[in-house]
């Protein structure tokens, strides 16, 4: 196999509109954006986005050099190869050959696709990934013009002119050194307007004790609702009218939903994307800025994370039980975490322990094993994606780092035969 990280990721072919082969070690390269456009002719807002994308790809294509670095590879849902047939027909780009439906679902869950039409676009350099919400990219610039598309520093998003809560500008020259956590938010929003309290008061007590600032990126659809709503906070914002850099925090964070409370290091790296919980559980900011743990335990305040990615998870009766597990989980966890790192990339599976501590966490954790349909045996070992809506239950609950590791191995390698969660 070749070391080319695209030809990696898609094999050494896809095909073109004749369903010829085409190389993809060709098609990558240094200064190109390669899109997966994952897609189904049997999904109506697949359809009405194609011809929009299509369009955006003509506009791309006819401009001569700066055409040559877009690439876009057609991801297919489909349920039969007619379907893909006839729906690729109306594509200007290549495909991922049907048939390879091992390739796909690795792309899906590697992407963590969660529904259709999604445009994840990578660097076609590195295959590390630009964004996987490419259709707010068109939304927003559905001629081109910006094309291609790089991907900006924080720094460079955050470092224009800010405003405080009387709607004087100020400067951000003082974020330098600091770490920023950036408030996705809106007045129309109802948890957003009962977590803002909460954050106001964490703001006032410990900003400074922790050297760092916030910054409220508005998703208000009026300006007087905006003002309204800020006028509240003790923070900096990002202007109402700055539409454009507003956008570009969205897409660098991949913002799904609000309330969002992001923090990022003085380093202008991300740190978590789960701040809302760290202010929550953390009210006098003593693990500030709540860097994900390799292991963690599963409550509340992270069981979120279940949601975005796969997990393992041991699930006990027995906290000393969970503390050893945790240490027998530790290495392979880092590692995941380090791989991560290298390839610019979130880690690939979460780790978790569960074992009740609290009321809270006991509900927490009768509602996810009612929820994978586990009973009453424990302990119990288990990955489970969201995603791919699929658990896998290891035959073996004595958990040591060798079986953790080869467990995870196999998950990875898609060696391992799962279940479907009930619908």
């Amino acid at each position: 196999m070749s070391d080319n990280p695209l030809v990696k990721l898609l094999g050494e072919t896809v095909i073109d509109g004749e369903k010829k082969p085409v190389s993809v070690a060709d098609l990558a390269g240094e200064g190109k954006s390669v899109c997966l456009y994952f897609s189904a002719h049997w999904c109506p807002p697949c359809r009405a986005f194609t011809p929009k994308f299509a369009d955006f790809y003509k506009a791309v294509k006819a401009r001569e050099e700066v055409g040559k670095k877009l690439v876009t590879i057609f991801v297919s849902s489909d349920r039969s190869q007619n379907d893909f047939d006839s729906y690729f027909k109306e594509m200007p780009w290549h495909a991922l050959p049907f048939d390879d439906r091992d390739r796909k679902e690795k792309l899906s869950r590697k992407f963590k696709v969660q529904g259709i039409p999604t445009l994840v676009v990578l660097d076609g350099a590195t295959g590390r990934l630009v964004t996987s919400n490419g259709r707010s990219l068109i939304a927003d610039d559905p001629e081109g013009k910006d094309f291609p598309w790089r991907q900006k520093t924080f720094e460079e998003i955050v470092g224009g002119p800010l405003i405080d809560n009387k709607g004087t500008e100020v400067s951000s020259s003082d974020l330098k050194g600091k770490s920023v956590a950036i408030y996705f938010s809106a007045h129309w929003c109802p948890p957003c307007r009962a977590f803002t309290p909460d954050l106001i008061k964490f703001y006032e007590k410990n900003h400074e004790k922790l050297n760092f600032e916030l910054i409220f990126v508005s998703s208000d659809r009026e300006e007087d609702q905006f003002k309204e709503y800020f006028g509240t906070m003790p923070w900096k914002a990002i202007p109402f009218d700055d539409k454009k850099r507003v956008a570009e925090l969205k897409r660098m964070f991949e913002v799904q939903g609000i309330p969002l409370l992001v923090v990022v290091g003085p380093d202008g790296k991300l740190v978590t994307k789960n701040g809302r919980a760290g202010v929550s559980s953390d009210p006098d900011g003593n693990d500030f800025p709540w860097a994900p743990k390799p292991v963690q335990k599963l409550t509340s305040h992270t069981a979120s994370a279940v949601n975005e990615s796969p997990c393992l998870i041991y699930f006990t009766e027995d906290e000393a039980d969970a503390e050893k597990a945790r240490e027998a989980m530790m290495p392979v966890a880092k590692k995941e975490i380090d791989d991560a790192k290298k390839a610019g990339e979130d880690p690939r599976i979460c780790f978790f322990t569960a074992a009740p501590d609290d009321d809270d966490d006991d509900d927490v954790i009768d509602s996810l094993t009612g929820f994978l349909s586990l009973g009453s045996k424990m302990p119990q070992l288990v990955i489970v994606d969201i995603n791919d809506q699929t658990v896998y239950v290891s035959d073996d609950a004595n958990v040591t780092e060798e079986k953790v590791k080869a467990f995870v191995a196999d998950f990875h390698d898609g060696k391992l035969k799962g279940r479907k969660l009930r619908g």
